[in-house]
């Protein structure tokens, strides 16, 4: 039993940051199974967080949130098993965030803090979190705040490399926020080069999307379709939705009356993407998702 559960949650984990997402789901799914048969409950946990972690990736936002929510409702005593829920709580936090649900996320960020004691991964996916969550709300000193906070969490912990990349990726946050964005530019991808060097590649693909992002600020329009291609095909090779999504749109605008039908059907892609989402949600949060004025104005083009 333990060397098949050890070898399941390891084929999740690196489904998770290191490989196809999607990949990790039986896996784990399998793992929690064999956990609870088996009496072990930190095992149990840290498996459904990691589940979470793969449905969330691939776009299946209502699935994580079944499997997350009550992982981070519960308070449990033990500090593996604190750990893993307030790790939970981070990634319900995230969810609601990508889905334009900032204050639920805020919420979320406060519950994963609450429950992070004196886990310095957990007081960090929680602050960076807060941080990202304060951005969306368009608070720059409140993120500031808590990205520092983030920040010295980080300190001295070079091994820490999926901490380090969410630390640029909201830096770069940050920086867009402030009109900042060369710095956004250069944070973005000092976090593709992190990624690049963990062989994270949904990692690369967010960082690189950031970068687009970015460049587009700063005006330069050629290397920003560069990039965003790049996100895109990298995104969809590892069918992760959340990023494939904005990555398509994004490139259908900057080549909007182009030769050619790249435009158009990155469009395409992004609009079935969206669709996708909404329709693994429920109704409540599909309806909020599809309210969104980015995603409004999707689909109306």
């Amino acid at each position: 039993m333990d060397d098949e559960l050890t070898g399941l949650l390891a084929t999740g984990e690196r489904a998770a940051f290191h490989g196809r997402p999607a990949a990790g789901v039986d896996p784990l799914r399998r793992a929690v199974e064999v956990a609870h048969e088996h009496g072990r409950d930190a095992e149990a946990t840290a498996a459904a967080w990691l589940l979470s972690v793969c449905l969330s990736a691939a776009g299946h936002y209502g699935a994580a949130l079944t499997v997350a929510e009550p992982l981070a409702d519960s308070t449990p005593q033990a500090p593996d098993r604190r750990l893993f829920s307030s790790l939970a709580a981070a990634t319900v936090a995230s969810i609601h965030r990508q889905l334009g649900r900032h204050l639920d996320g805020r919420r979320w960020d406060q519950r994963a803090e609450q429950l992070a004691g004196n886990a310095p991964e957990a007081q960090f996916d929680a602050a960076v979190g807060l941080a990202a969550d304060a951005v969306g709300l368009g608070d720059a000193p409140q993120a500031r705040t808590h990205l520092q906070q983030a920040e010295e969490h980080t300190a001295g912990r070079s091994d820490w490399w999926r901490q380090r990349v969410r630390l640029e990726w909201v830096r770069a946050e940050v920086a867009l926020l402030e009109q900042r964005a060369q710095e956004a530019v250069e944070r973005s991808a000092t976090a593709v080069a992190l990624a690049e060097s963990a062989g994270a590649p949904r990692h690369v693909a967010k960082g690189t999307l950031f970068t687009g992002v970015a460049l587009v600020q700063v005006g330069d329009l050629d290397s920003a379709t560069v990039s965003l291609r790049r996100a895109a095909g990298l995104a969809e090779s590892l069918g992760a939705a959340p990023l494939v999504w904005p990555a398509r749109a994004m490139l259908g605008a900057l080549l909007d009356g182009a030769a050619g039908d790249e435009g158009p059907r990155a469009l395409e892609s992004a609009r079935s993407v969206v669709r996708q989402i909404a329709a693994g949600l429920p109704d409540a949060y599909a309806a909020d998702w599809l309210a969104r004025d980015d995603i409004t104005a999707l689909l109306a083009s």
